[in-house]
């Protein structure tokens, strides 16, 4: 019952759960992370794609000068309606676009940036050779991926649990995609057929995934992800009763107070 075309649906209630639960539990800190490395370049316009919720926009809002204009865009417009009611300090282009279709001109941009969502695109090379297009020469292209599930501790032990529920079909969104594009190799050989010449640089980041209770990543991911589209395509009235499922492991695991668990991503660079 795994769909993959599922995997980037982010509409209905996920946006605003993704950006109260998820966005503070793992992606900020990489946000910063990602922002930071370009903070020392000169800029004049940079692109982010798949922005999601907004978290590198606001980020990128807050670090780079002034001068520097911000396009942010989002496959899905229920995302970039949640991040534009979030609002940054000054103003940013929003724009809906495929990453594989950029409908942008070529050489437009310094800067190419995308969080966490490479692997949610089906032709990663088509994508990869669109940032390439709209970069001027001289300009970079940066993203992360999650590492491999086991590296992310919540994510994994919601997983496991879930088997319980569904044991001839477990849910796997989580393994398969936000967690499937890990190899070094493979993601180099698709940035050499997205044209880039130069070697990818990659670093390997771990950080801490905190909240305030187990509930709160049994929450972020059962229903603040495609995640839910899986359990609800497999029986919707146990939602419920999968996040239940969820924050117990994450309880029994971490403790039933404050819980604190690994997570670890590769960031790679790309000169043009």
């Amino acid at each position: 019952m795994s769909n993959p075309d599922t995997d980037k649906v982010f509409t209905g209630s996920i946006p605003k759960l993704y950006e109260t639960y998820l966005v503070p539990l793992i992606f900020e800190p990489y946000a910063a992370d990602l922002v930071n490395r370009l903070a020392s370049r000169s800029l004049t316009r940079v692109l982010e794609i798949a922005a999601g919720t907004g978290v590198v926009t606001r980020m990128l809002v807050s670090v780079l000068p002034e001068s520097v204009s911000i396009v942010a865009t989002d496959l899905n417009q229920s995302m970039l309606d949640q991040a534009s009611a979030i609002g940054t300090k000054r103003p940013v282009e929003w724009r809906q676009a495929d990453a594989m279709q950029l409908p942008f001109q070529d050489e437009t941009f310094d800067a190419v940036v995308c969080q966490f969502a490479v692997m949610f695109f089906p032709e990663r090379s088509k994508a990869f050779s669109e940032a390439r297009r709209v970069l001027r020469s001289g300009g970079v292209f940066i993203f992360n991926v999650w590492d491999r599930i086991e590296e992310n501790e919540f994510a994994d032990v919601v997983t496991t649990a879930l088997e319980s529920l569904f044991p001839g079909d477990p849910p796997r969104f989580l393994a398969r995609t936000p967690h499937g594009y890990y190899d070094h190799p493979t993601i180099a050989r698709d940035i050499a057929s997205g044209g880039f010449t130069a070697s990818p640089q990659t670093s390997t980041v771990a950080a801490r995934s905190r909240a305030a209770s187990p509930r709160i990543p049994a929450v972020a991911y059962c229903q603040g992800t495609p995640l839910r589209n899986e359990i609800e395509a497999r029986d919707a009235s146990r939602l419920g009763e999968a996040t239940d499922i969820a924050a117990e492991a994450i309880a029994r695991r971490f403790g039933r107070g404050t819980v604190d668990g690994k997570i670890q991503a590769h960031i790679v660079t790309i000169e043009n």
